[in-house]
């Protein structure tokens, strides 16, 4: 069996998670998201999180043992090489549990959610690549409101990813989230029922 395997990305607070959500609700598919896989990777104990430990000191945690991501934040989106080191230490785990995810799933169709999805250099694991949009604009005032970030830390964010536009060059499916919910979803729709040729060379 051939699998349609769609990689959902876009900026930070673009509309990802409700197109996931209508993608879950509407057609049944299984959803498998980079980010929880990655807050899997530094779960209490594990090796990645004792080397982000080793590298910036006990701080980084919080009383519980868990990792204090708003501190690690405001390191790695103020250093591009922090920030580097960072994920090449989460990326290989994330890789490997999308592999597993794809060789274990009975389903046809399946929706791999990665917000980095070029940056990762993933894109060889699915056969289509999904891009949602909005305008820059309204990209950043999400951000501040959905984080509770102010304009400069949100700013810092959004220009730690790829530009949206490179994206979307980039894309098979651009999905524009700058109108009303019920007009983005009916581009989903129409994009789930296209037929679409496996390409896995966009690098």
């Amino acid at each position: 069996m051939t699998k349609r395997i769609i990689g959902l990305t876009g900026g930070i607070a673009t509309g990802k998670t409700t197109v996931t959500n209508y993608l879950a609700s509407a057609y049944d598919l299984p959803i498998f998201d980079a980010d929880i896989y990655a807050r899997d990777a530094v779960s209490i104990g594990s090796p990645i999180l004792r080397a982000i430990a080793q590298r910036y000191g006990e701080e980084i945690l919080l009383p519980d043992g868990n990792l204090n991501r708003q501190h690690l934040g405001e390191i790695i989106f103020q250093n591009q090489n922090e920030r580097q080191w960072v994920e090449d230490l989460i990326h290989p785990y994330v890789s490997k549990c999308f592999l597993q995810a794809i060789a274990t799933s009975s389903y046809e169709t399946l929706v791999l959610v990665i917000p980095l999805l070029f940056e990762a250099q993933m894109t060889h694991l699915v056969t289509e690549i999904w891009v949602v949009i909005c305008s820059e604009a309204q990209q950043l005032q999400r951000l501040i409101q959905r984080n509770h970030l102010n304009r400069e830390q949100a700013q810092a964010r959004i220009q730690s990813q790829l530009p949206l536009t490179e994206k979307v060059a980039r894309a098979n499916v651009v999905l524009d989230n700058s109108s009303t919910p019920e007009i983005l979803l009916h581009q989903v729709d129409v994009a789930l029922k296209k037929t679409t040729i496996s390409i896995n060379s966009f690098d």
